[in-house]
Parts: structure tokens; C-alpha cells; sequence
């Protein structure tokens, strides 16, 4: 089932071996021993590129947290510090190289490494503290695009979307420019360019600007991708809003994944030995990683939740019998094949035993009255039901002071579905809102108004209905368990940017210019030149390779909606997914809040 990951024509390992060789090169740079100084943050996605084993292989021998205050000991000749271009990163690091002994002998050498590209601010800074000086070696290392999986990219770049519609600052557009600048250089020129949004011509735009001003960045590969979309996420505000239903998307949703890892509650993953009571149960949080290496959890990650069950039964059916076959192993060759396949057997074993308890740790939460009552208004508004008038259940919620952000992703989510709130309705939320949890957040809620998630009805026309049905966003007859469309990951609802993914590569845009016009922002397209010789003949069956890039972040849900397509029988088109950011409703409204501070006086 999941073989469509590795069978597909992309293979994303170059991606990572250029990210290595740029991180070795600049490691031999600084000789002799070293120590590097991180910037927490980018701990996950750097893993996800260079195993501890590759640092230590070019003298790392210590690591530390950047923090204030004096460097840890460390007997090294070089501190490297990797970080991200703040400045409040650039007041840190002052602080430690002011403090370091410059009596010690012998000196330690300083170097920086900005991630994902120099800053001429951060220098400056650096500069008038005085201590750029201190540094031999200043460089970039552009992690743009970090492959998270055998189909997905992410930048991770925590505040893309924010910045994009609320700063109008287009620095991790240029980022995802020049990320795909990177991709053509390894996977050839893509020969489409499909778009939707502002930020979608930004990107467009400058990788135009790119290509003219480099033109020896024409290369003579045969291009991998036949089109490349790009989706502004505010075109699409409805989907992160809504609960994912798919077994990742809800681990996403309950536990959060952070760069493929997941931490969940220990009590679950306790070995269960007789008669020891409940003594010694663990207090540190399980942590595991989540991809498609992973056989099990590469065929249930996007299956709704409902149909999990049955794979995991069927799958324990299968390995107690495996388990059992060796008293039927009688001679030598039948006990030493069965003891050849032992440590695959045990590895399913266990992968069986983890994924059983995060199921049962989801399944308390899918079974109780809040999660239906949420669920029940969610698909209400989704669907078009009562979406212009003050919903019971969020009233209620608010009096009994629920979770700030489970409010906010409601709230939004009617505005979305009702082209905006009247401006009485929106008032009276607003004033709940204020009132039970603390004028402070007026700045959040005036955010949430800036990015178009909740905000008055300009004209007295709802245009959700007609998009709605246009791009059959709501199913009334879903089938979980042998889904037959991409509305199975929300349990009816179709996601608005998978869908528009879907009508491009069949059959096209042209069939839904209408609705694409409602929708913000411009939609274009563009062709780039391919030298001659590089055009395709497409083999007979042979499938279109789309990649989708995600400008502002992506939901777990909506990848399992494209890998959907892709496995489909008559689909046509293999998807490959980029993305700003891997988000999910509470991670993204909690990018945009903004609490009001005290003055200290």
C-alpha cells in the first residue's frame, strides 16, 4: 500500500546528500576539534538532514544549547554557532563571546553559521557590539527545503504565514524561491507553473527573476516534475481550521509532531509484568518518530481514524501466526529460515504493540461528548447550516471558559464559511471573547481580522455556498473505510486546496474559472523554456509528476488527501508536497496571537 512513497520517479535522496556535502564543507573549514552551539530551534530539521554520526566523523565533540551567560567547558580549538538570523539570537551569542577568558590559553576560534541565509542586519548588530571581529569564518547554510519523507518537504519556518499576510514581509518567499531553484538544479526545470495568490506570483516571479539573472542555471537534466502549483494558503483558510480525521492528522491534532517525532503520555508504553502493580510506572513522555520507514504506520498515517482498527487487528491476526509457525519448524532449514525472519517478526511486534496504544489514546478522546459536540458544529458550518447566527455551543463553551484557541478555531471557521460574520454577530463574539479571557487578546483577535479568518461580511453576498458546491467540497455519503474521494480525511468535507489540485490535472482550471475568481488572490500560468532534447515523450501509462507547494502551511490531512489521488487506479498524476510549515489549526492560530504584556509598572 505505501509503496507508492519509494516507487514513485522522485527520489528525494540527492536533496539530502547536497544538504550533507555543504554541511561537511564547511565542518573542514573550521580545522582542528569543535563544538557547535545551536540554536535550539533548529535541532529537529537539522536531524532530519545529518545524523549525530556525520558531525562527529568532521571533530564535533561537544554540542550545546545556545543560551546567555558563559559557554560550557569544552577542550576544543573551534565553538560553531548555527543559528537562525535574529536578532535577539545575535544579543545571546555577544554575551557569550563577551564573557569568554580570553586569558585561556589555548584560544578557542569562533565561527557562525546563519541558517537559512546571511543578514546583513545581524552583522551590523554583531558589529557594534563589537565582536564581529571574533569571528574567522562568517557563512550561510541553506536549508531551505529539508525532506521530511519519501514525498515531503517542509521549510519549517515557523512564522511564514504571518509574516506573508500580516508583516508583508517576503522573506520566506524568497526562501522557497530559492529552495525551488535548489530542487531544478538536482531534478531538472519544471516545465509548468500553475498558481493561486499573492504570494504564489511573488514565488513565481522570482524564480523567473532567478533563472534570467543565472543563466547558467540551465541545466541539462531531464526534468523529474511535469508542473509545479502553488497555493497560497489563504486561499484555503477553511481546511487547517477543521479537525483532521485522519490517524496522523489527529496525532498531529492531540500530541503535535515536531520534525517526524511525536512525544505521548508514558502510562500506555508501560511493559506489563505480573504482579507488580503499578509501581514504577515511567514519567518521561514516549517519544517516537513517525514516517513511512515505519511498514505499519506508512499503510494506516492516512486512513481515517474509523478504519484503523480493523488494519490493526488484521495485522495482529497476522503476526501471532508468523510467531506460532515455529513449532512447525522441524528440520534445521525450517528453524534457521524461521530464525532469519525473527528480528523483522519482533520489529512488527513492537511497531503492532506502539501503534495499538496510540490508538486507544486517541479513542478516549474521539469517544467523548466534547470531542462529538465540537465535531457535530464543525461539520454543521461546513456544510452550510446555521452559519450566519451566534452557534449555541460556542456560547456555551465560552461561559464555561474552554481552551482560548478551540473558541478561535470555531469562531474563525464560521466566518470562513459564511464569506464573513454580520457585523452583529461578530461584535458580540468579540466582546465574549474579551470579556471571559482578558482584554489583552484584542491584538490576537485584530490579527485573526488581518489574515481573513474572522472578520465582518463585506458585501451581503456568502459566496462559500456557491464555492462549495461548485468544487463538491461537502459529501454527504463518505465512506471511511474504502474511501472513494479525498472528503474521506475530514469525514465529508473535501479540502478546498486538494480539490483545486485535482481539477488542474483533470480537467483544468478552465471548467472552475468562476469560483477561482471568488477565491483571493490572482491565478496564472506560467511555461518555462526546456532545452531541446529534455522534452518528454511520455511513455504509455507513465504518470504526471505534480509537485504542490504550500505557501503559508499544510496540514497532515491534506497530504493524506494527495497521496490519495496519487494511489488512485485512473488517477494520472503522482503528487510530491512542499511546504512552508507542517501546521494544524492550533499551531497556526498560535502563530498569529499576541498577548498584550502588563507595563511593569
Amino acid at each position: 500500500m505505501a509503496a507508492h512513497l519509494s516507487s514513485g520517479r522522485v527520489n528525494l535522496t540527492a536533496l539530502r546528500e547536497a544538504g550533507r556535502r555543504e554541511l561537511r564543507e564547511f565542518l573542514d573549514k573550521c580545522a582542528g576539534s569543535k563544538a557547535i552551539v545551536w540554536d535550539e530551534y533548529l535541532t529537529g530539521p537539522f536531524g532530519l538532514i545529518a545524523q549525530y554520526s556525520l558531525l562527529k566523523e568532521h571533530e564535533v565533540e561537544k554540542m550545546f544549547t545556545l543560551k546567555p551567560g558563559r559557554l560550557p567547558q569544552a577542550d576544543v580549538k573551534n565553538i560553531i554557532f548555527f543559528v537562525r538570523p535574529k536578532l535577539e539570537l545575535m544579543d545571546i551569542i555577544t554575551d557569550n563571546v563577551l564573557r569568554e577568558d580570553r586569558g585561556r590559553s589555548p584560544q578557542r576560534d569562533f565561527h557562525i553559521l546563519f541558517v537559512p541565509r546571511r543578514s546583513l542586519l545581524c552583522e551590523q548588530w554583531l558589529k557594534e557590539q563589537g565582536v564581529l571581529g571574533s569571528f574567522i569564518h562568517r557563512d550561510q547554510y541553506s536549508l531551505d527545503l529539508i525532506p521530511f519523507d519519501g514525498d515531503l518537504l517542509s521549510m519549517e519556518s515557523e512564522s511564514a504565514f504571518k509574516e506573508c499576510y500580516l508583516e508583508s514581509d517576503q522573506t520566506s518567499l524568497y526562501h522557497a524561491a530559492k529552495g525551488l531553484m535548489t530542487l531544478q538544479a538536482l531534478y531538472g526545470t519544471i516545465p509548468q507553473i500553475f498558481g493561486k495568490g499573492e504570494c504564489a506570483r511573488h514565488v513565481a516571479n522570482m524564480m523567473i527573476r532567478m533563472k534570467r539573472e543565472f543563466p547558467g542555471s540551465q541545466n541539462s537534466i531531464f526534468p523529474v516534475f511535469d508542473t509545479l502549483l502553488l497555493l497560497d494558503r489563504n486561499v484555503d483558510l477553511l481546511t487547517p481550521l477543521a479537525t483532521q480525521l485522519t490517524y496522523e492528522g489527529l496525532i498531529d491534532e492531540i500530541y503535535g509532531i515536531q520534525n517526524t517525532y511525536v512525544k505521548l503520555p508514558p502510562e500506555k508504553f508501560a511493559p506489563k509484568k505480573q504482579g507488580e502493580g503499578g509501581k514504577d510506572l515511567p514519567t518521561e513522555p514516549k517519544k517516537l518518530q513517525l514516517n513511512s520507514a515505519e511498514e505499519l504506520y506508512a499503510e494506516i498515517r492516512d486512513k481515517n481514524f474509523n478504519a484503523v482498527g480493523s488494519v490493526l487487528s488484521k495485522r495482529a491476526k497476522i503476526i501471532s501466526a508468523a510467531f506460532e509457525e515455529r513449532h512447525h519448524a522441524k528440520t534445521v532449514g525450517e528453524i534457521k529460515q524461521f530464525v532469519s525472519q525473527l528480528p523483522h517478526m519482533q520489529a512488527a511486534r513492537s511497531s503492532l504493540a506502539n501503534h495499538t496504544s496510540i490508538a486507544e489514546l486517541i479513542k478516549d478522546i474521539t469517544t467523548s461528548e466534547d470531542f462529538f459536540d465540537n465535531l457535530t458544529v464543525e461539520q454543521e458550518f461546513m456544510s452550510g447550516i446555521d452559519t450566519d447566527k451566534v452557534n449555541n455551543y460556542i456560547e456555551d463553551c465560552i461561559a464555561q471558559k474552554h481552551p482560548l484557541i478551540k473558541i478561535l478555531r470555531l469562531v474563525c471557521l464560521q466566518s470562513v464559511c459564511n464569506s464573513g460574520l454580520k457585523q452583529k454577530v461578530l461584535d458580540y463574539y468579540k466582546r465574549e471573547i474579551l470579556q471571559t479571557y482578558g482584554y489583552e487578546h484584542i491584538l490576537t483577535l485584530n490579527n485573526l481580522e488581518k489574515a481573513g479568518l474572522l472578520k465582518p461580511q463585506t458585501s451581503s453576498r456568502n459566496n462559500y455556498p456557491t464555492i462549495r458546491k461548485t468544487l463538491r467540497l461537502w459529501m454527504d455519503d463518505v465512506n471511511e473505510q474504502n474511501p472513494n474521494d479525498i472528503s474521506y480525511v475530514y469525514s465529508g468535507y473535501a479540502p478546498l486546496s486538494v480539490r483545486l489540485a485535482q481539477l488542474l490535472a483533470r480537467p483544468g482550471w478552465r471548467s472552475i474559472e468562476e469560483v477561482l475568481k471568488m477565491l483571493p488572490g490572482p491565478h496564472f500560468e506560467e511555461r518555462q523554456q526546456l532545452p531541446t532534447g529534455l522534452q518528454k515523450k511520455r511513455q504509455h501509462g507513465e504518470n504526471r509528476v505534480t509537485l504542490v507547494f504550500f505557501l503559508g502551511g499544510v496540514t497532515y490531512a491534506e497530504i493524506a488527501a494527495l497521496r490519495f489521488l496519487s494511489q488512485m487506479e485512473d488517477g494520472g498524476t503522482e503528487y510530491v508536497i512542499a511546504t512552508t510549515k507542517l501546521i494544524n489549526g492550533t499551531s497556526w492560530i498560535k502563530s498569529l496571537m499576541e498577548k498584550l504584556e502588563p507595563a511593569p509598572f
